[in-house]
């Protein structure tokens, strides 16, 4: 199909009638979300739902921070959204020092085996952890004042008890693990449960199993776009 006239489409959104955005993904790096997040905001302001049919790990529990309220149902699930580098924790690397330091103090006979284990890290490692642990804290708590908590009385207390919730390491005990939509909203997270809505929820599912559907079928493919005139693109990698 032609390019420009599926943009053209794009263009002619009405965006102030806001944006639902569904949201199913495993999670991603703090860049590109932020740059997501912006570029949705620059769109249609705050007027921005994230609907999780199943699941937002992640960089995509961030994501869903960014908007004026979540709907999840009874299946979906959040996730903590401790920094990873590589599948490892930045807050737990950050302990793992503290835990060297100590130890090494009440027993230097212990030099040499912390030598091999913090030896995997490379020199600025450290810093990287600590500026990633703060950054993804600050920009939830921004995106959370600025936005589902705006006009609410103690509102930045409200979402530095999110950010610290959803970086809490002891608490979740694993970055893989799944919040459910209850303790989601006990945390203070405005949320709304999409079995509520029963047009809603039949319109959200039939969606994402049509999609789920069409990736599992479609290995290679790699991006799908569809405009609300029936148009799509659809990439696959080689």
């Amino acid at each position: 199909m032609d390019t420009n006239a599926f943009m053209a489409t794009i263009h002619k959104l009405d965006c102030r009638k806001g944006l639902d955005l569904i949201l199913h993904t495993p999670g991603g790096g703090i860049s590109a979300t932020e740059h997501l997040v912006y570029y949705l905001k620059e769109k249609f302001g705050n007027n921005i739902r994230a609907i999780i049919p199943q699941m937002a790990m992640s960089a995509g529990t961030m994501l869903a921070c960014s908007c004026n309220s979540i709907v999840m149902g009874k299946q979906s699930c959040l996730g903590p959204f401790d920094p990873q580098f590589n599948g490892i924790s930045a807050e737990r690397v950050l302990k793992e020092f503290d835990h060297a330091i100590d130890h090494i103090k009440k027993e230097p006979s212990s030099i040499p085996l912390w030598q091999v284990i913090i030896g995997k890290y490379h020199p600025t490692f450290l810093q990287q952890c600590e500026l990633a642990k703060k950054r993804s804290k600050k920009i939830v708590k921004k995106w959370l004042t600025e936005n589902m908590f705006l006009n609410e009385e103690n509102a930045a207390e409200k979402a530095a008890r999110v950010a610290q919730y959803f970086t809490d390491t002891e608490a979740n005990e694993e970055h893989v693990r799944h919040i459910s939509i209850k303790e989601a909203q006990a945390c203070g997270l405005k949320i709304l449960q999409l079995e509520d809505d029963q047009k809603l929820q039949d319109l959200v599912l039939t969606v994402h199993h049509a999609y789920m559907h069409t990736f599992s079928k479609a290995p290679t493919l790699v991006k799908a776009i569809e405009n609300h005139m029936g148009m799509g693109m659809f990439n696959f990698s080689n």
